[in-house]
């Protein structure tokens, strides 16, 4: 599953994840966060609005960090 993160205000926190997907919209599990309250919306997002966000920086993906104990 992918998380990506939302360009917000200072202080909040919104990202969402992917939960499944079709030949026109993706099903995503948006979460936001601000002032220890967190909302929980399952919704969906038609991919062109997906691609044009991701293109111009609204959303972008996480990387995740390895890690590992020795």
């Amino acid at each position: 599953m992918k998380r990506y993160y939302i360009k917000t205000q200072i202080g909040r926190i919104e990202y969402f994840d992917i939960l499944g997907e079709n030949e026109t919209e993706y099903r995503i599990r948006l979460t936001k966060i601000h002032d220890g309250y967190e909302k929980m919306i399952e919704d969906t997002m038609p991919r062109d609005l997906f691609t044009v966000c991701l293109k111009t920086g609204y959303i972008y993906e996480l990387e995740e960090t390895a890690s590992s104990v020795a």
